[in-house]
């Protein structure tokens, strides 16, 4: 895409990533209307690093050592289920996903509710070792993706650890974060929809709003720990939640009219909601196809 030219960094994952999504797009079953092809939990309040690119890195972020409860995991698990969803479930988000003692009973009931489901968490992993690791793939988990933050001696101890596990490159991704700013640390950077102004490594929010289609409402469906959905993962201040699930259904949120305008202005370049007007992520990389049905959907109404 000729949108890799304004980006310091582009991290590969980002072509893999959008085979997968285009690959999975879903519909509702008997219907002409998208299922997102990503669902991604981000299933506590904390985590241990401030990485300088990071909101934690600002003073006034709130680490909050709280977790999921299993009932409003197995509520969304349930509920996809029905669906027959063959997506993506992340367990990603704000936070490490490795300090939640209860992730491999998660991860059993994701994968026994929804078999045809790709599970995926992506880690810093610096509490994995041999024994957790085994354990992270019994208990069903398909795709482990690595953000290797201290050097390149860190990242060869993680190569070494896939190596044991005889672990192949789509179970088992290490990405190094730890380039220089300059490379944008390893990582394709975004000011997290306004939220890195006080962050140790500063990136105003926009003065003026891009003029540029984005498509993560159309493909992807994110919950926060406490059962609010948000419109996007980039959405750190949480300032655009369409529902919560503990007292709405899945699709209730999903078909939800604040979700649906949502959809309609960014499919048209149109980024004046909050946060999206001071946002700089390129929305356009993943999910055209789903932005596309979504598309129809409009010109046929």
């Amino acid at each position: 895409m000729t949108i890799k030219s304004e980006i310091k960094f582009y991290d590969p994952q980002i072509d893999v990533k959008n085979k997968l999504v285009e690959k999975t797009l879903q519909y509702i079953p008997n219907t002409e209307i998208p299922l997102p092809s990503e669902v991604e939990i981000s299933e506590s309040g904390t985590c241990n690093r401030t990485c300088s690119f990071c909101p934690r890195s600002d003073p006034d972020f709130e680490d909050k050592k709280e977790f999921i409860s299993n009932d409003l995991h197995n509520k969304l698990c349930d509920e996809l289920s029905k669906l027959f969803f063959a997506g993506t479930i992340r367990y990603s988000g704000f936070v490490e996903p490795l300090l939640d003692k209860n992730i491999f009973n998660l991860l059993k009931y994701a994968k026994k509710t929804n078999p045809m489901a790709n599970l995926e968490m992506v880690t810093n992993g610096d509490v994995l070792n041999i024994r957790r690791l085994k354990k992270h793939y019994k208990s069903g988990l398909d795709r482990l993706q690595i953000s290797v933050y201290d050097g390149e001696k860190e990242f060869n101890e993680f190569k070494r650890l896939g190596k044991k596990m005889n672990l192949s490159d789509d179970q088992y991704v290490l990405r190094a974060r730890y380039l220089p700013p300059e490379q944008d640390f390893g990582i394709t950077l975004s000011n997290r929809a306004g939220m890195l102004k006080n962050a140790e490594h500063k990136i105003e929010p926009l003065k003026k709003k891009l003029d540029k289609k984005c498509f993560y409402p159309s493909y992807t469906f994110f919950m926060d720990y406490n059962g609010d959905v948000l419109m996007c993962a980039h959405d750190w201040g949480k300032k655009n939640i369409l529902g919560n699930l503990k007292n709405q259904s899945f699709l209730e949120i999903w078909l939800s009219k604040k979700a649906k305008k949502n959809r309609d202005l960014l499919n048209i370049s149109d980024r004046s909601i909050n946060p999206c007007n001071v946002c700089d992520v390129k929305g356009d990389l993943i999910g055209k196809k789903h932005s596309d049905a979504w598309t129809r959907l409009v010109e046929k109404a």
